[in-house]
């Protein structure tokens, strides 16, 4: 892919400060868009914000549904109408269902599927006038396999986001804005290594083919292929990357 493809595009990122999110922002900035980081912990933003040229903080509450609007408002006043929604932020529940107690559930469904339902709807419309847009959400292995270590909630969460980038890419297909997904598996953060235990990872490494847990800058890499002006014929797409955990 050519250097600044995606020159004055303006992208958000939610779960910036994390590895993942920080990956992807310094991804898109290398290939020239301006960077809207969003996530919870305000200090840790700060921080990664700092390492992205251009880019700017928005120390944010994904759990307040309504503010979603608002908060796009303020980030395309201060930086121009958003063409590329990444929806990463997630929070990970390895709780079954007869442990599972209400909040718990809803504080899951309401980071990993309601706010990115809210964010893309507010952003929907800046994208039609213009005519072009992406929207990339980060689903999971789990909405395939019911969750191999994840929990009932985080399983559930995922597979209704696959569902709602299906129903979103179908509906926005003619306004040139594409809606696709990414699956990743094991990915070598905070939910892997503090997330899990030594005997839980060593058996996950026994099953996954190519022997390893996957990097944040391989799953960057598809962010930035999905938001490339090349991809504008892939819409409605679940990408896996799983090191051969799965085939279908």
């Amino acid at each position: 892919m050519s250097e600044l493809e995606l020159k004055g595009r303006t992208a958000l990122i939610t779960g910036a400060a994390g590895p993942m999110g920080f990956a992807a922002a310094r991804a898109l900035t290398e290939a020239g868009c301006r960077i809207a980081m969003v996530d919870l912990d305000g200090e840790r933003l700060r921080d990664t914000t700092r390492q992205i040229a251009g880019a700017v903080s928005f120390g944010t509450d994904l759990t307040a549904i309504g503010e979603m609007s608002a908060l796009v408002t303020r980030i395309e006043a201060l930086m121009g109408s958003v063409s590329i929604l990444v929806n990463n932020a997630g929070v990970l529940s390895n709780t079954k269902s007869q442990t599972t107690d209400q909040s718990e559930w809803r504080r899951v469904l309401g980071i990993n599927l309601d706010a990115a339902f809210f964010l893309a709807r507010a952003v929907i419309p800046s994208m039609k006038l213009m005519r072009w847009g992406r929207i990339i959400n980060t689903t999971s292995l789990a909405a395939k396999t019911g969750g191999l270590t994840a929990g009932t909630a985080y399983a559930t969460s995922k597979g209704a986001l696959s569902a709602m980038t299906f129903s979103l890419a179908r509906e926005l297909a003619a306004d040139g804005i594409t809606v696709n997904g990414i699956a990743p598996a094991y990915v070598r953060t905070p939910m892997v290594t503090e997330g899990l235990t030594d005997a839980q990872r060593t058996a996950l490494l026994a099953t996954i083919p190519v022997g390893r847990f996957c990097e944040p800058e391989e799953f960057a890499h598809v962010v930035r292929f999905l938001a490339a002006p090349l991809a504008g014929f892939i819409t409605g797409e679940i990408i896996d990357i799983n090191g051969g955990l799965l085939m279908d």
